[in-house]
């Protein structure tokens, strides 16, 4: 029974991309559209990612230096903070919490239109609800978690050179000579290859759990928490593998 459902969840969201993906390409939204969602997706969850990533470059540094410190090598803490953000840590924490914060709300607001009918309204105006509902919050999900990657990155830098330098005493020009030594292009082109993806994916999964929401206001948190958990468990899953196709 479940790996029915499975299979059966998995092509209606692969036909729901492709009715997605259709729908932007043969009629763009309208640019407020975007420019309103993405408002709410990335300039609005600003400070959120700033915060958490700040402190996160500086557990980075709290977790590893005792270990680095045994044989030396403090002096790379710079470069293993850049990396870890870069390739990982960056782009996989800022979807996660894109998803916790804006793809439930998708999820919720969708579900809400559909128990209410006005979905079928739109349809009734022969207004395309992909066009007008997930195609404008597709584009900015994918425009702005990877902005949210690079915001992400420099925030989590900056908390690791604090706990580095003025916690532990390690040399401030070596943190920034190792950082730029071992940081390459490839490894922040990386990240933000995966952000795109995971911004698409959130997106997709959250509207579509939303879309196919039944059962009052009841079904309307149902769908939004089963969103919530299918699109963090698979940017989890996509993520494995898109590190091992990019690095």
């Amino acid at each position: 029974m479940f790996l029915l459902k499975f299979v059966e969840h998995t092509g209606e969201i692969f036909i729901f991309f492709l009715k997605t993906l259709s729908a932007t390409i043969k009629r763009p939204p309208k640019l407020r559209h975007v420019l309103k969602y993405m408002e709410d997706i990335g300039v609005n969850a600003a400070l959120l990612i700033i915060l958490t990533s700040f402190f996160t470059g500086g557990v980075l540094v709290v977790e590893t230096y005792p270990t680095f410190h045994k044989f030396n090598a403090e002096f790379l803490m710079g470069a293993l903070v850049s990396l870890s953000l870069a390739r990982e840590l960056s782009p996989v924490l800022v979807a996660l919490l894109v998803t916790a914060r804006s793809g439930s709300a998708i999820a919720a607001n969708i579900g809400t239109m559909r128990i209410t009918e006005q979905i079928d309204a739109l349809e009734v105006m022969a207004v395309n609800p992909y066009s007008y509902l997930v195609s404008p919050r597709f584009l900015a999900a994918i425009i702005m978690v990877p902005a949210l990657t690079v915001l992400s990155y420099i925030s989590g830098v900056i908390g690791g050179y604090f706990t580095s330098v003025y916690i532990y005493g390690i040399n401030d020009y070596m943190y920034w000579e190792k950082l730029k030594d071992f940081t390459e292009l490839k490894d922040i082109f990386g990240g933000l290859y995966k952000a795109a993806v995971f911004g698409g994916v959130l997106t997709i999964i959250t509207s579509y759990f939303g879309y196919i929401t039944k059962g009052g206001a009841e079904g309307v948190g149902r769908s939004t928490t089963t969103a919530v958990v299918v699109a963090s468990v698979l940017i989890l899953i996509l993520d494995y593998f898109l590190t091992a196709l990019i690095y």
